[in-house]
């Protein structure tokens, strides 16, 4: 046993009888300010606005019909059921490892029966003896006088509390798939509407190309290219249609059960999106109040006590057991005066010679706490990646949905204009055909950036641990 283990020892007994080092969160492996740059907007004054882990998901959701079909999705979906569960495992095993810190006290009635040969017996007849006895006793009750118990106690009491974080983490990112698949229907729904407006205007079109070349005012050539158009229009009818049921599909599964036709999304996505602005705050204050980096912190710390309880085994183990109560040869003579009867039997274990086993466990147990070490710093990591990019994305968005927006409006402004000139014959189909693709490309790309918008907003509650209640 080496002198560090021993005076570790008698610093555990001074000091509250534990051998589990001092624990200090580990100093954050990143940066201590958001990247900034061109992708980023201006970081908000500290006290401008609250934080979005004390913002609850009702308050940042907006939409009364998204809110309602998020909370259905928290009392049915499966994944989240299972982790609510897994924290009920968790709060009983830590029940277990806790009630050894206490006397177990049992018990017990019992009959002893025995006959004794007639070749034993002195007189040369057998004869039959009968014991009863009523005890109440404690048995093989440890003294932590090291903190062993104690130790794996901690360990029990921090993995529970780890499985809590998850929960958390899980119901937020629950939340998050809920919103964003609620907004992708939106946005696919507008896509289908756009697109069924196409086919129509695409239809229009034809029949006027047909009339003409029927008369003799236009070769096949402007009808067959209005053919295409409609047929390919027809194409994204299809399937936009099909994606729409898709996402209806989607959100069944993450609602944990049919979805209400009017908890549906209605009308465009400008209607649908409702979401309270987020502020980024600072890495230090936000990364640690995400559950999913103080459930690897409580993971962590659930290794820092287990190696106290591995240190305690190179110390002597103290045991106690117990009895208490009555006995007696006849039943009736229990609890009479003169029956009492107790027993004391205390243990000490000193381990002399386990073939290096205690030492073994020990630099397990160190191993195992450099490990929660390295996947605390990568969730710490992994988190500021996740905001980073996050407010990366939300410091171009407005730009790209401004400039989309005043494409889509160029393009309507000018197929307008080829279109009338076509109408007159002053200009060929070909020249309108190209302005309206032009047109439909840039409001289906205005609808793919607002919804990019939407869905940042979500991913940027759900990566700066917004409130999970």
């Amino acid at each position: 046993m080496n002198k560090s283990l021993i005076t570790a020892a008698v610093a555990a007994l001074l000091a509250g009888c534990s051998l589990a080092p001092v624990y200090e969160r580990p100093q954050l492996a990143v940066t201590p300010a958001w990247p900034q740059g061109d992708a980023y907007q201006p970081a908000a004054r500290p006290g401008e606005t609250r934080a979005a882990p004390d913002i609850g998901w009702r308050e940042f959701i907006g939409d009364d019909r998204l809110r309602q079909l998020v909370q259905l999705a928290l009392d049915n979906n499966r994944d989240l059921r299972v982790s609510v569960l897994n924290i009920e495992r968790a709060r009983a095993q830590y029940g277990v490892t806790s009630a050894a810190r206490l006397p177990q006290v049992s018990a017990a009635v019992g009959q002893t029966a025995q006959r004794v040969p007639d070749n034993l017996s002195p007189n040369g007849d057998g004869y039959i003896t009968r014991q009863y006895s009523a005890n109440l006793g404690i048995s093989a009750f440890e003294l932590d006088l090291f903190g062993r118990v104690k130790n794996l106690s901690e360990a029990g009491l921090q993995q529970y509390l780890g499985t809590q974080e998850a929960r958390r983490a899980q119901q937020i990112s629950l939340v998050a798939e809920v919103a964003n698949a609620w907004l992708t229907l939106a946005a696919d729904q507008e896509r289908l509407r756009l697109a069924q407006d196409t086919l129509k205007n695409q239809q229009i079109s034809h029949e006027l190309s047909r009339r003409r070349f029927a008369a003799g005012a236009t070769s096949g050539l402007d009808m067959y290219e209005a053919q295409q158009s409609v047929e390919s229009a027809r194409n994204d009818m299809a399937i936009y249609t099909a994606q729409v049921a898709a996402d209806r599909n989607a959100l069944a599964l993450l609602a944990g059960a049919p979805v209400p036709p009017e908890l549906l999304p209605q009308g465009a996505l400008t209607a649908a999106t409702q979401l309270a602005d987020l502020p980024a705050g600072v890495p230090s204050d936000v990364l640690q109040r995400r559950p999913d980096v103080l459930s690897a912190e409580r993971t962590l710390q659930a290794a820092n006590a287990n190696i106290g309880a591995a240190r305690a085994a190179f110390f002597p183990r103290i045991s106690l057991t117990a009895t208490a109560g009555s006995a007696s040869t006849a039943l009736s003579g229990l609890f009479k005066a003169g029956s009492g009867a107790w027993s004391f039997v205390p243990q000490v274990t000193l381990p002399i010679f386990t073939a290096g086993a205690n030492q073994a466990n020990l630099d397990i147990a160190k191993a195992e706490r450099d490990i929660a070490l390295a996947q605390y710093d990568k969730a710490i990591q992994s988190a500021f990646r996740e905001v980073a990019d996050a407010l990366a994305q939300r410091g171009t968005l407005d730009e790209r949905v401004a400039s989309q927006a005043a494409l889509a409006e160029a393009s309507a402004k000018s197929y307008r204009i080829y279109e009338a000139r076509y109408q007159k014959g002053a200009d060929s189909y070909q020249t309108s055909l190209t302005s309206q693709r032009n047109l439909y490309a840039a409001q289906q790309g205005l609808i793919t950036a607002r919804l990019a918008k939407a869905t940042n907003q979500v991913t940027l509650y759900k990566v700066l641990g917004g409130g999970w209640q």
